[in-house]
């Protein structure tokens, strides 16, 4: 599954959880691959690898701060739309397996 399809496959606000820096490296590198930056411009890959990233339809993804950490551990909304909870080693996990 692309990070592209989480997309298209969730409606509301998604959070990828990368439980390791390795982890974390594949999916910038991935999301590079797919055509996804930061919202200012800059490819993923040359940003540093944090533990949860939000992504966006705009084809955009960013860090995610105190707060929407909070909301990730607490809450399965965000405003009026459901957070969709991603951990990034089950989508490489169902990759491997096809």
């Amino acid at each position: 599954m692309s990070i592209k399809s989480l997309l298209s496959a969730h409606t509301g606000r998604i959070y990828i959880y990368l439980a390791t820096a390795d982890i974390g490296r594949q999916f910038l590198q991935d999301a590079e691959n797919e055509g996804f930056m930061f919202g200012d411009g800059v490819k993923p890959t040359q940003r540093e690898a944090d533990s949860i990233f939000a992504i966006k339809d705009d084809m955009t993804i960013n860090y995610v701060g105190f707060v929407g950490r909070i909301a990730y551990q607490a809450a399965d909304r965000i405003g009026n739309k459901p957070l969709i909870k991603i951990d990034y080693q089950d989508v490489l996990n169902n990759q491997k397996g096809k």
